[in-house]
């Protein structure tokens, strides 16, 4: 399944669901907006439509809670630098393993010219294999005759 598939699967349509961006001259103030408005913990940042770093929530709350960071600084002083994309074109098993060797638990999925297109999350993938799992146990009982 590639992992434009996943978010389709996830999410619903992907269209109607483009990722959450801003601007590296966007100052924190607006990005956290942004994450309440959207209920998501992660915005793409983008230029051109190409994804050039990613903040969290986590990235936020340690930039003003711990590190004294002001709500008017852009969001290029916080974001982290690169984002990890993914085509989205590749399979689960590729987007695992590189959530897995970077130590991420998001992926910017991009297009054929590196333009963002959607972010796929570690819980986006854990949903679905959940519900493979929970597939294969049905045909399982069913084929062994457990109601």
């Amino acid at each position: 399944m590639k992992i434009s598939d996943v978010v389709a699967c996830v999410r619903g349509d992907v269209s109607a669901r483009k990722p959450v961006t801003a601007g590296p001259a966007e100052p924190l103030s607006a990005v956290a907006r942004r994450m309440r408005e959207h209920n998501v913990g992660a915005v793409v940042v983008v230029e051109n439509e190409k994804p050039v770093g990613i903040i969290t929530d986590r990235d936020l709350a340690l930039a003003l809670g711990a590190q004294g960071v002001a709500l008017q600084e852009p969001v290029k002083s916080v974001m982290t630098v690169p984002v990890r994309t993914i085509p989205e074109g590749a399979g689960v098993f590729a987007a695992t393993q590189c959530m897995r060797d970077v130590g991420v638990r998001r992926l910017a999925v991009v297009d054929n010219d590196g333009r963002l297109v959607a972010i796929v999350s570690l819980d986006d993938l854990l949903r679905l294999l959940g519900s493979e799992l929970h597939n294969l146990a049905e045909g399982v009982k069913r084929e062994a005759g457990v109601k």
